[in-house]
């Protein structure tokens, strides 16, 4: 029992010896758990809010969108249908809100909620025939429109009556994805309520919902619809897509904590073992008098083990907590789920096993100190290394040439240090490339497929005098008209975009990654996703049906798409059969450099005397803003695990030079001089290690950026190395601040008399 007492004195002085670098061991194990927790919530699919969403809501897995009513008890009656939804009367209405205007499609439900795809109801309260103009709006359109509860709202029907409505009730739906990603806007109102606003029932269209007992049977199930209502078809969505467009960004955030969480924890183990490694130096003395005085090489180990470890095992439980913290921030209390108790045990006891695994070797080592109590401190002699050699031959200072000698005196430890600065500066360094791929996409948008900074529909206007309004405004260097069809694709499960815009002569202004741009009638690019989708490659012919009409298009380049995860597919209006074309839906503008797309829209929209709809297109990149605070976070914690081999560094060059402070000051070297040494030492490790990440992260950043967006559809090709300037100041920062860290226990030993620093 006094051996414990001992040992638990023993271990609790040591840590109010070095609480900075005790709490800096804590702080980096919780900032690698936590990235590591909030990485695997965005990645696993049970924490997709349409997961959620589709429990509560009794979901369907199939939503299709026909010319007239279909006979719901055939679409029943199909193989693997076990309910269905509908069909509902939806008519296609504009809101117009703040000067802005935006398409709704306005669904008739009745009173009481069907069983099957019935929302969810987050505010407020369900239709009610007692308010024939209340109006219950999905969520996050009502978000990105700002409409409130009980907030009325004006909405024109497509022969130009205005019919104010009331927002009673919001609500969610595992029916579409989130708005404005995915349009348009949605709202629910009772039957009476509809046929007021559109009594034209040939201007609406029916929706119904499939719910099917098998989730993998989609596809079979389609097709048996496509075959049973033929022409009458106008679009298809599928569990999958609405489900992919709800995870988009969560899965991108996910996968790049992901990234750094798993490098840094190897980052945060190597940093344990050199901290831990370098204590074993540093104390080698108080092992061997602990030995002499009784304590076996298991207690000594154990010691170690139980200081250190714990310290792993309290940032752990710090990540914990933090990360089911921030998980819950970004759920935003939605409809996803909380990580599962498997993952959440699995990283724990994961990252506790490897700072246990980086504790023990070390621990090992001094546990077979040897029990001599007046073991000298003395560094391990040998030859001038190459990089003092260097030194002597350019004639650097003595202090410089002494430090560079003093770098490798001990190898592993020199190792561990470079490679333990290196790897997080390697992950800095692709952070800063995601850095610098959003400002590309913000300053460069006609990069990923957004030359037109504004889209403008004619709303109350004919298509002709829009055209004549949009040539005459002195800021709009092109405009390309445009109409959006869904096409059934080849195998006619699902219906994918397809943009008309432009013209085969002047098609729109695609930045073509591979192959060309669309030249002639029949061609067409298309994005990453929808090449993996229908399994083609540049130069295949597909067949799509528009409107029940086939049309052949040959695919002659890809583009960067950022839009529907890639699967777009967009050729000159011109393509489209007679049948199917229609005056341009919208107009997409080109706006000079340097002139304000703002100013353009408020000229279009007083020469129009406010018939014009004029909207400001949305870079993608503005929605992975939080990006930027997570790099920034994750930054952070790599500085910590950089500081932590840093401050090893600092103390083995101390330990190891202690006598050797009292011979240089005696050849004439001053404080200053001692200083120097001391610094360079580690200076010349910090440098190696910083230089060393950034060159392998400047080689991995783009590859791994293009990676990710092939895999989510949006295509290789996005991605921007951080600019030279960028890179040279992240190099002389790091290297600064580790220079001004060494600097200060270095003057406090140089300045100290020598039989203290003998001590």
């Amino acid at each position: 029992m006094s051996t414990v007492r001992a040992s638990a004195r023993w271990i609790k002085a040591d840590l109010r010896a070095r609480r900075g670098q005790a709490l800096l061991a804590v702080l980096a194990v919780a900032g690698i758990v936590t990235a590591l927790i909030t990485s695997a919530t965005l990645l696993e699919d049970s924490t997709n809010p349409w997961r959620g969403l589709f429990t509560q809501t009794d979901g369907a897995h199939v939503w299709i969108h026909a010319k007239q009513s279909p006979d719901p008890a055939g679409l029943a009656a199909l193989p693997g249908v076990t309910g269905v939804a509908g069909p509902y009367r939806s008519a296609p209405v504009t809101l117009a809100q703040d000067g802005r205007k935006a398409p709704v499609a306005l669904r008739a439900l009745p009173v009481d909620p069907p069983e099957i795809a019935h929302p969810v109801v987050r505010e407020g309260r369900w239709l009610d025939r007692a308010d024939l103009d209340g109006v219950v709006v999905e969520r996050s359109f009502a978000r990105a429109s700002g409409l409130r509860l009980g907030s009325p709202f004006t909405v024109t029907a497509l022969n130009g009556t205005r019919h104010v409505l009331a927002v009673a009730g919001i609500a969610e739906t595992a029916e579409q994805g989130f708005y404005p990603e995915w349009t348009p806007g949605l709202a629910w109102a009772l039957p009476e309520t509809l046929d007021r606003v559109e009594p034209a029932v040939g201007l609406s269209e029916s929706v119904i919902g499939l719910r099917l007992d098998d989730p993998e049977a989609t596809r079979l199930v389609v097709q048996g619809a496509v075959t049973l209502l033929d022409e009458r078809i106008q679009r298809i969505s599928t569990w999958r897509e609405v489900r992919a467009s709800m995870e988009l960004d969560n899965r991108l955030l996910g996968l790049l904590l992901a990234l750094f969480g798993v490098v840094g924890l190897i980052a945060a183990a190597l940093a344990i073992a050199n901290v831990v490694g370098g204590r074993v130096l540093t104390q080698s003395r108080d092992f061997a008098t602990l030995k002499s005085l009784g304590l076996t090489r298991g207690q000594v180990m154990g010691m170690l083990l139980v200081e250190h470890g714990s310290l792993g095992l309290a940032g752990v439980g710090a990540g914990l907590v933090c990360g089911q913290f921030v998980t819950m921030l970004a759920l935003d209390g939605g409809a996803g789920l909380p990580l599962s108790p498997m993952p959440t045990a699995a990283i724990a006891v994961g990252t506790a096993a490897v700072v246990l695994v980086a504790v023990a070797l070390p621990a090992w080592r001094g546990g077979r100190t040897p029990p001599i109590p007046a073991a000298p401190a003395m560094p391990p002699r040998g030859h001038l290394s190459r990089m003092a050699r260097l030194a002597l031959l350019v004639r650097l200072p003595p202090a410089l040439v002494l430090g560079a000698r003093d770098a490798f005196t001990r190898r592993l430890p020199a190792f561990l240090t470079t490679f333990g600065v290196a790897v997080p500066m390697m992950m800095i360094t692709i952070g800063l490339g995601c850095w610098a791929t959003l400002d590309n996409f913000l300053s460069h948008p006609e990069q990923v497929g957004q030359a037109a900074a504004l889209t403008v529909k004619p709303g109350r206007l004919p298509a002709s005098d829009a055209e004549r309004l949009i040539r005459a405004d002195p800021g709009v260097t092109a405009f390309y008209p445009g109409t959006e069809v869904d096409a059934l694709e080849p195998e006619q499960t699902r219906t994918v975009p397809a943009r008309a815009i432009g013209t085969s002569a002047e098609p729109y202004p695609f930045v073509v990654v591979d192959g060309r741009g669309y030249a002639e009638r029949g061609e067409a690019v298309a994005g990453q996703g929808l090449l993996d989708l229908l399994e083609v490659e540049i130069g295949d012919r597909v067949r799509v049906t528009v409107g029940g009409t086939p049309l052949i298009l040959r695919i002659v380049g890809r583009v960067v798409e950022p839009d529907k995860d890639g699967e777009v597919l967009s050729f000159g209006i011109d393509s489209l059969s007679a049948k199917d074309a229609l005056p341009p839906e919208f107009y997409s503008l080109v706006v000079k450099p340097g002139v304000d797309a703002e100013e353009v829209r408020t000229r279009l929209l007083a020469a129009s005397g406010q018939n014009l709809e004029v909207a400001r297109v949305v870079n993608p990149a503005e929605r992975l803003a939080v990006i930027r605070v997570v790099i920034v976070a994750l930054v952070v914690v790599l500085a910590l695990i950089g500081l932590a081999n840093l401050l090893t560094a600092s103390a083995l060059g101390l330990r190891d030079h202690a006598l050797d402070l009292a011979v240089l000051k005696a050849m004439g070297l001053t404080p200053r001089q001692v200083a120097a040494t001391l610094v360079t030492g580690t200076g010349v490790l910090v440098v190696i290690g910083v230089v060393t990440g950034v060159l392998a992260g400047a080689s991995l950043s783009n590859g791994i950026i293009n990676l990710q967006g092939h895999t989510s559809g949006v295509g290789a090709g996005i991605a921007r190395a951080p600019s030279a300037v960028t890179l040279l100041v992240a190099v002389l920062v790091a290297v600064g601040a580790a220079l001004l860290v060494a600097l200060i226990p270095a003057r406090r030993a140089a300045r100290a008399r020598v039989p203290v620093a003998i001590r």
